[in-house]
């Protein structure tokens, strides 16, 4: 039976929502608070230092080859994976070298004994440690104490391993320090990308902006297909009725929120429901964890297009990427400070004396630097997170509501799609 659906939000998840629901034959309308498609993971305009116009991503991000619901998406819309974002293999190397490379094309989980046995600057006990550990978690079905860290997780690593393998792992994955991450989410995140799938571990970094990467060709699909984005719009008022919903006035027989879970709450807690109120108060209850990227120029050519960083208090950047080598200008690096604190001058500075220090860099200029301060959820151990059911007819989807995954792309559009179906 055909329904009228309302999804609030285009986001990831709200785009993967609208076009499921309108696949599945429903009328959709998609309400969108902001004037550009992809939420968190959006493109943003910006200029060279010579005038030049350029989209740049208001954060850096990686997919995995793990993420099936993502690239099966893209695919659906006319986006060549291959085309669209460069494969490599799963590495956390850096500048001089050291740190973990696993082997391409080999079969799970032998590709990631190959890697550990091969990791450069690693002593036998590093090794011994890791593969031990690795093994003792796949007999355990990968489950662990619920209100397990990632830091108890992991306490029989060496202290190499952890500085090196463990601490960018989770907090590129969860982007939660490992002292508060939950080692049962991070887990999954392992299980999937390193024990399942041939590739699912590789890195998929975007050679075009987030915007081109999937929700430009979503927005455009949608529009082929009858259904209305209003752009600039946010929802002032929701409200249950006999016959269905009531969003600002407009009825619908479903609604989906699949705005950020703070504008969710605020929508539920004016239902008036005591279902409705009991997740807005979940919803609100969540913390946030921010993430800054830096982007700088008149960078030199990176041994890599992704280098792991060495971290401390003066040196916050997990990750450096040589945009040049994705698809970018030449001489634009972008740095990753996960778990972000610094304030953004200061953040700035230290990133540039990093960059300095660790890669020789001494030409950089700051260009732009992005700070989502709300970009995920605190993945901590035990955490409560909402349910995508909230009431009849209501739902909400995005990569914060309940599930096994951390605040991920993959996430957001799995929860789409399953709230369009």
């Amino acid at each position: 039976m055909t329904q009228a659906i309302a999804v609030i939000g285009a986001g990831w998840a709200g785009l993967a929502c609208a076009v499921e629901a309108r696949r599945a034959g429903h009328a959709v309308t998609v309400f969108e608070a902001a004037r550009t498609l992809g939420g968190r993971a959006r493109a943003l305009p910006a200029r060279l230092p010579d005038g030049t116009p350029i989209l740049l991503d208001n954060g850096q991000h990686i997919l995995i080859g793990a993420y099936s619901a993502t690239l099966g998406l893209m695919r659906e819309l006319g986006i060549d994976p291959e085309a669209a974002l460069r494969r490599m293999p799963l590495q956390l190397r850096f500048a001089e070298g050291g740190g973990l490379q696993v082997p391409a094309g080999w079969p799970p989980p032998l590709d990631l004994l190959v890697g550990i046995l091969g990791a450069r600057g690693w002593s036998l006990r590093d090794k011994a440690a890791l593969v031990s550990t690795a093994l003792r978690w796949r007999l355990s079905g990968f489950q662990c104490d619920p209100l397990a860290s990632v830091d108890t997780l992991c306490a029989t690593l060496t202290p190499r391993v952890r500085r090196e393998l463990v601490e960018p792992l989770c907090v590129s994955a969860l982007n939660t320090p490992v002292a508060r991450a939950s080692g049962q989410v991070f887990l999954r995140v392992l299980h999937d990308a390193l024990f399942t799938g041939r590739g699912g571990a590789d890195l998929l970094l975007p050679r075009v902006d987030l915007g081109a990467l999937l929700p430009d060709a979503a927005g455009r699909w949608l529009a082929q297909h009858g259904t209305e984005v209003a752009m600039g719009l946010r929802v002032q008022a929701l409200s249950r009725t006999p016959a269905g919903w009531r969003v600002d006035g407009q009825r619908f027989d479903r609604v989906v929120l699949a705005c950020p879970p703070w504008e969710a709450a605020r929508l539920a807690a004016a239902v008036g429901l005591p279902e409705t109120a009991n997740w807005a108060q979940t919803a609100q209850a969540l913390q946030h964890e921010a993430i800054a990227t830096v982007y700088a120029t008149g960078g030199t050519p990176l041994p890599s297009p992704v280098l792991a960083m060495r971290t401390s208090h003066a040196a916050p950047a997990q990750f450096v990427f040589d945009r040049g080598q994705l698809g970018g200008p030449a001489g634009l690096l972008a740095f990753v400070v996960s778990a972000s604190t610094e304030e953004r001058e200061a953040l700035e500075q230290q990133v540039l004396a990093q960059a300095r220090e660790q890669l020789g860099q001494t030409g950089l200029a700051p260009l732009l630097t992005v700070v989502e301060k709300r970009a995920t959820f605190a993945c901590t151990p035990g955490l409560e997170r909402p349910a995508a059911r909230i009431a009849a007819g209501l739902v909400a989807c995005g990569d914060y509501v309940d599930g096994p995954y951390p605040a991920t792309i993959e996430g957001a559009v799995r929860s789409g799609k399953a709230a369009g179906g």
